[in-house]
């Protein structure tokens, strides 16, 4: 496959590396320096797009590609607010469009495991639910998007009205901390005053989201229609 990179970082140099070891190809490579290049004649070629860039870019970026005819993997989070306006350009488009808050299939087995114990605890109302994430200091959104999406799974079966970075009535507490240069750290509580249950997930490098994203990429050949890593995992 021919790929265009959207994010030229850290995570960016990270897929780019498990993409040429998997047999692929980098058409462009789009940072804050040459954003032009979203509308050039090479980026057009691509045969899909893997956008990581920031929160206040990802909606524009994902939009011109979709536009220009690519399809797109998104990994950037901070923008759900616009999430549908994409899909809807996806299916207007008629192109394959994958957005994760997280693609490491470690963390979407997490997810997993995350929706089938929510289903078994809200059969145990007197357990308090709550969700804790850690970040590096350069992590622009909080809560990440990986705890919202933690948070929101277990909405879906828990009693609660929404998640909140306060400790609310009726609410799901998240704690967002930002600290040094972890890579990511997940964990979800439930506890009353007899025990604790948790599970945790930890990011041990890029290694595993940048892997996830090109396995995405790949998934998304010959497709059309939004897609989430469920799909790609056949969870």
């Amino acid at each position: 496959m021919k790929i265009a990179l959207i994010g030229y970082g850290k995570m960016g140099k990270t897929i780019e590396r498990f993409a040429v070891r998997r047999g692929h190809s980098i058409t462009v490579r789009i940072d804050k320096d040459n954003t032009d290049d979203l509308y050039s004649d090479l980026f057009k070629s691509s045969d899909i797009a893997i956008e990581f860039s920031g929160p206040e870019t990802a909606f524009h970026n994902v939009s011109a590609a979709l536009n220009s005819g690519v399809p797109v993997v998104c990994g950037a989070t901070g923008w759900l607010d616009r999430l549908e306006e994409a899909k809807q350009l996806c299916e207007k488009q008629k192109l394959a469009f994958i957005y994760s808050s997280n693609f490491s299939l470690g963390v979407n087995i997490f997810f997993h495991v995350n929706r089938k114990l929510a289903e078994v605890m809200k059969n145990y109302p007197d357990y308090n639910v709550s969700i804790e994430e850690i970040h590096h200091v350069h992590k622009k959104d909080a809560p990440s998007g990986t705890a919202v999406t933690l948070a929101e799974d277990v909405l879906n079966q828990i009693n609660l009205e929404k998640w909140s970075l306060e400790k609310e009535a009726n609410s799901l507490h998240i704690s967002a901390v930002r600290e040094g240069e972890v890579y990511g750290i997940h964990s979800v509580l439930y506890e009353n005053d007899i025990d604790l249950i948790t599970i945790r997930h930890e990011a041990k490098s890029r290694d595993g989201f940048a892997l996830g994203a090109v396995i995405a990429a790949e998934f998304a050949a010959g497709k059309q229609g939004f897609f989430t890593m469920r799909e790609v995992l056949g969870f």
